[in-house]
């Protein structure tokens, strides 16, 4: 996977900008995905923006003594040189086994993301450093925080590889899109056809919304039934 591969088509951005992860959670049950929203993952800091960017993998397992050290923050594997790997836009996505006990990031690394433009973290662990880390600016999503670095309870093995977040399977490549509801996961090889429909579900969500501040009754409006649609389908020719 080059870097290259991982930059999104701006326009893209821009209309998963406005799809909420829930609308985004809907579409992909239609298209036969259940298991893409990670758990265990919410906005470390109150309103953060919604994120989109392609995902950009990292993996820990469990603790290994002798490998777990200090010394091991300066080797070629390490996440120092995970960091200086994520191309920018990128949106890390850290596979931390739901370990909540150990930070996988602090404040200094967070800064270095921030640096390099990467558009945000994700991760089914959590972070340390949470004052340090809020004042660099990146956008985190995580289970919370813990004081303990990480190799005080996870080993880190890798990046760029598949890896199993908050119970979802994340390739690199993969599209995540974030927000006040955690991070829903778009496989890369369906990305046009879920913004096109999340786009036209999202417009037509708010026309229903519309309706119902008006007073509309539920039944035949949420979902619509054939007259509904018509009559949305004939608005949305003028607004399109």
């Amino acid at each position: 996977m080059t870097i290259e591969s991982l930059t999104l088509d701006p326009v893209t951005v821009q209309k998963l900008s406005g799809v909420t992860t829930a609308t985004l959670t809907t579409v992909l049950l239609k298209k036969g995905l259940r298991n893409v929203w990670i758990r265990g993952t919410k906005p470390l800091k109150p309103g953060q923006a919604r994120v989109v960017g392609r995902a950009f993998t990292l993996r820990f397992v469990p603790v290994r003594e002798d490998l777990a050290t200090p010394a091991s923050w300066g080797a070629p594997i390490s996440t120092r040189s995970a960091v200086e790997a994520m191309p920018a836009g990128c949106i890390a996505v850290v596979d931390a086994m739901g370990v909540t006990d150990a930070g996988i990031f602090g404040d200094i690394l967070c800064a270095r993301m921030q640096k390099r433009q990467v558009a945000g973290l994700v991760t089914d662990g959590v972070i340390r450093d949470r004052d340090g880390v809020v004042g660099t600016g990146l956008p985190v999503w995580c289970q919370g925080t813990a004081a303990p670095a990480s190799a005080a309870s996870l080993t880190f093995v890798n990046w760029q590889e598949p890896i199993a977040c908050g119970g979802v399977a994340v390739f690199p490549n993969d599209i995540m899109v974030v927000d006040t509801d955690g991070a829903v996961l778009i496989p890369a090889d369906l990305l046009d056809a879920v913004v096109e429909a999340a786009v036209e579900q999202e417009r037509l969500e708010g026309r229903i919304m519309n309706e119902v501040k008006q007073g509309a009754v539920l039944p035949g409006l949420y979902p619509p039934n054939e007259a509904h649609k018509a009559r949305y389908e004939a608005w949305a020719k003028t607004v399109r």
